[in-house]
C-alpha cells in the first residue's frame, strides 16, 4: 500500500498541496485527474521520490519497485531495441554469468560452490523468464505498433513518439510493483491505445495513471482521485462513475447545506419568541447550543462549464472534397497509393490507422499544404478550408500578446465571445495579456486551435486537436463541433472524443483507403471482427474449428448494427426531409405560374407574363439543382444500406 498522510508543498509561491492525504492499496488501479496545473505530475515525481515534499509523509513497502512513464521525451542510448530491453530488465547479465558457470562446469570444475551458483543463477534466469523473454517481448512490442523487424534497430533511428513506446514496452516487461503512468496515450495510435488497455487491465501491480482520454480512464481504472485546490477526493470506478458520483455529493451537499439553513432559521425563531420567558430558557440555550455542535457543511458548487460556438459558416456544395487515385511518396518509401474518397457537406469523418500509415500526409493533402505525387483533388463549391496540426503554431505572431493575436483574426465573433473562448481553452485573467513568444508548446497549440475556430472556414482538417486540451475543454470542443453544420476530417487517438462526432471512419493501413460507415468503436468492432475471422479461417485450415458466437451475443452485435444504421441514416434524412419540402414547394409554385401563364387576362399583361416567366425560370434553376442534390442523398443512403446488408 501507499500511504499520504499531510503532504504539503509550495513551488513557485504557488500553493500545490495542503494536508494532502491519499491511500492506495495494493493492486489498485486508479486514475488521477484535475485541471491542468493543480499539480498531477508533481505528485507523481513526489511517489518517484524525484521531489521532496516541504512537509508530509509518503509510506510504501520498502522492497517495492516502481515503474514510471514521464510526459517528456525520454533519452535511450544507442542500442537496438531488443538489446535495449534485455539490458533494462537485467536478462544479459544474469545469462553472461550463468554461461561462465556452464563453460566452468564443462571444463571439469564440478566444486559444490560452483553448481550451487550455477543452481541459484539458473532459478534466477527462470523467475526472469529469461527463455522466454524475446518471445514475450516481441509481443508487447507488436502490440505497442512495432514491427518484427523493429527489434534489430536502433533505439537512436526512432522519433520522440517512438522511443516512449520503447519505454513503455520496458515498464510493462518489468512488471513493477507500481506502475505510474503521466499521459501514455499521447504518442499511440487507436489501435495500440485499445492493446494498452487491455493490457493493463491484467496487470498484477498498483497502477497510477494521469490521462485525458476519458475512454481510457473508463476502461483501465477502478478508482479515481481527483487533485483540486491541494488535496485528493476519492471516488469509486472510472471516469464515467466518477461524474456521476461527484454530481451524487454535490446534491447531498446542497442538500444538507439547506437542511441545516432550515434548521437555525427554524432554532433562532424560536429563540427571538422565547428569549425573554423564564420558563423557556433553558429550552432556548439548549437548541443555541445545539446549533454550536452542528459541524459545517463545505459546499460543493457545481463547476460552470464554458460553453463556445463556432460562427456561422457559408453553405458549401454537397460534395465537398474528392479525390481519385491519389498516391504519396517520399522517396522510394510509398506513404498513399490508389486512394480515392468523396467526402459530402456536413460529414464528419475520422482518420484512423497505426503511427507512419499517413493519416497526416493525407490530411496535408486535404488541406492543400502538400501536393500528391500522383492522382487528381478536388473541393466542391464554396469550399473553405482551415488546418490544424502541431505545425500551426509557426504561424503565430510571436510580437503579440494572446489577446492581441485572437484579435488579429478577421471574425462575426464579438469581443465578449473571444474572451469565452480564451477562458475555455485555458487563458484567464491576466495570461491574455502574456506575450506569445513566452508560451509553451501546448499553450502555443491551443491559441493555434482557437484562431482557427474564429474564421468562417466549412472544412475543417483537425490533426490532433485534443492534444494538450484537459478534459473538460475537449468536451467543450466536442459540443461546439456537434452543433457545427460545416464538414471535418480529424485526426485523433481520443476514442471518446471521436465517437461523439464522427459519423464515417477513413482508415489508412498499408497505403490503402477503406471507409467504415458509423463510430470509431464501431469501426474497431469491425477490424477485430475481421481479424478474429481471418484466425478462425486459419484454424479451420488446420483441422479446428472458429470460435461460434452465441445466439444472444449475435443478436447483440445485430441490434448495435440496426442502431447504428438508424443514427447514420438519420443524419442523412435530416438533411433529406426539408429539401424535399424545398422540392415540392418549388413544384407547386411553378405549376401555379404555368397555370397562370394560361390565364387570357394575365396574358393581356406582358409585364406580368415576364415577371412569371423569370420567377419559373429561376424556379427550373433551383429544382435542377436540388433534384441533383436530391440524388446524391438517395444514392447515399443506398450506399449505407447496402454497407450494413454486407455486414450482417
Amino acid at each position: 500500500m501507499i500511504r499520504i498522510q499531510n503532504l504539503s508543498l509550495t513551488l513557485g509561491g504557488k500553493v500545490l498541496f495542503s494536508n494532502l492525504s491519499w491511500a492506495v492499496p495494493a493492486g489498485s488501479r486508479w486514475g488521477l485527474i484535475g485541471a491542468n496545473g493543480t499539480g498531477k505530475t508533481t505528485l507523481m515525481k513526489i511517489l518517484t521520490g524525484a521531489i521532496a515534499p516541504d512537509s508530509g509523509t509518503v509510506e510504501m513497502p520498502s522492497h517495492a519497485t516502481i515503474g514510471y512513464l514521464p510526459q517528456d521525451f525520454i533519452k535511450l542510448n544507442n542500442l537496438t531495441i531488443m538489446a535495449f530491453l534485455r539490458k533494462r530488465q537485467g536478462i544479459d547479465d544474469v545469462e553472461k554469468h550463468l554461461l561462465y558457470l556452464e563453460e566452468r562446469i564443462a571444463s571439469g570444475d564440478d566444486d559444490k560452490s560452483t553448481l550451487l551458483a550455477y543452481e541459484r543463477q539458473r532459478e534466477r534466469f527462470e523467475t526472469m523468464k529469461g527463455y522466454s523473454f524475446e518471445a514475450e517481448a516481441g509481443k508487447i512490442l507488436a502490440g505497442l505498433g512495432f514491427s518484427p523487424a523493429d527489434a534489430g534497430r536502433s533505439c537512436l533511428e526512432f522519433s520522440g513518439g517512438w522511443k516512449m513506446r520503447i519505454y513503455l514496452a520496458a515498464l510493462l516487461l518489468e512488471r513493477p510493483d507500481i506502475l505510474l503512468l503521466d499521459e501514455p496515450t499521447n504518442h499511440l495510435d487507436l489501435e495500440s491505445v485499445n492493446w494498452v488497455e487491455r493490457h493493463l487491465t491484467s496487470f498484477p501491480g498498483t497502477v497510477i495513471v494521469i490521462s485525458h482520454d476519458r475512454h481510457f480512464l473508463d476502461s483501465v481504472t477502478e478508482k479515481t482521485a481527483e487533485l483540486t485546490v491541494g488535496k485528493i477526493e476519492t471516488y469509486k470506478g472510472g471516469y464515467t462513475e466518477y461524474l456521476e458520483g461527484k454530481n451524487r455529493r454535490e446534491e447531498i451537499s446542497r442538500k444538507t447545506i439547506k437542511k441545516l439553513e432550515r434548521r437555525r432559521e427554524e432554532i433562532m425563531s424560536f429563540a427571538e419568541r422565547f428569549r425573554y420567558k423564564a420558563s423557556k430558557a433553558s429550552q432556548v440555550q439548549s437548541r443555541l447550543k445545539q446549533l454550536d455542535k452542528d459541524q459545517p457543511v463545505e459546499a460543493l458548487t457545481k463547476e460552470k462549464r464554458a460553453s463556445i460556438k463556432f460562427p456561422p459558416c457559408p453553405r458549401s456544395g454537397l460534395e465537398v472534397f474528392k479525390c481519385e487515385n491519389l498516391g504519396k511518396s517520399y522517396g522510394e518509401k510509398k506513404v498513399l497509393e490508389g486512394v480515392s474518397l468523396n467526402i459530402r457537406r456536413g460529414e464528419k469523418l475520422a482518420l484512423v490507422g497505426v503511427n507512419g500509415a499517413g493519416k497526416s500526409t493525407l490530411a496535408r493533402i486535404m488541406a492543400g499544404v502538400e501536393p500528391p505525387c500522383a492522382g487528381m483533388v478536388h473541393y466542391g463549391h464554396n469550399v473553405k478550408k482551415a488546418f490544424f496540426s502541431q505545425e500551426s503554431q509557426a504561424n503565430l505572431g510571436m510580437g503579440n500578446t494572446v489577446w492581441q493575436e485572437v484579435l488579429s483574426v478577421t471574425s462575426q465573433v464579438s469581443d465578449a465571445e473571444r474572451r469565452n473562448l480564451l477562458g475555455a481553452f485555458l487563458f484567464e485573467g491576466d495570461e491574455i495579456e502574456k506575450p506569445v513568444s513566452v508560451l509553451s508548446g501546448g499553450e502555443m497549440s491551443r491559441l493555434s486551435l482557437l484562431k482557427l475556430l474564429l474564421t468562417d472556414a466549412n472544412f475543417l482538417i483537425l490533426d490532433e486537436p485534443t492534444n494538450h486540451l484537459d478534459i473538460a475543454t475537449r468536451e467543450i470542443l466536442l459540443h461546439a463541433l456537434q452543433g457545427w453544420d460545416g464538414t471535418a476530417v480529424i485526426v485523433s487517438h481520443d476514442r471518446w472524443f471521436l465517437d461523439g462526432i464522427v459519423n464515417k471512419v477513413i482508415e489508412i493501413r498499408r497505403g490503402k483507403c477503406r471507409v467504415f460507415p458509423g463510430n470509431v468503436s464501431y469501426y474497431l468492432e469491425k477490424r477485430e471482427e475481421e481479424e478474429t475471422g481471418d484466425l478462425g479461417q486459419q484454424e479451420t485450415a488446420v483441422g479446428t474449428h472458429p470460435r461460434e458466437v452465441s445466439l444472444k451475443d449475435r443478436k447483440r452485435i445485430e441490434a448495435a448494427k440496426r442502431n447504428e444504421r438508424y443514427r447514420i441514416r438519420k443524419t442523412v434524412l435530416d438533411e433529406l426531409e426539408p429539401l424535399e419540402r424545398e422540392i415540392s414547394k418549388s413544384e407547386r409554385r411553378r405549376d401555379e405560374i404555368d397555370e397562370l401563364l394560361c390565364n387570357p387576362e394575365v396574358l393581356e399583361d406582358s409585364d406580368r407574363i415576364r415577371e412569371l416567366m423569370m420567377e419559373r425560370d429561376e424556379i427550373g434553376k433551383y429544382l435542377e439543382a436540388s433534384l441533383e442534390e436530391w440524388e446524391a442523398m438517395m444514392e447515399r443512403l443506398e450506399e449505407i444500406d447496402k454497407a450494413f446488408a454486407e455486414n450482417l
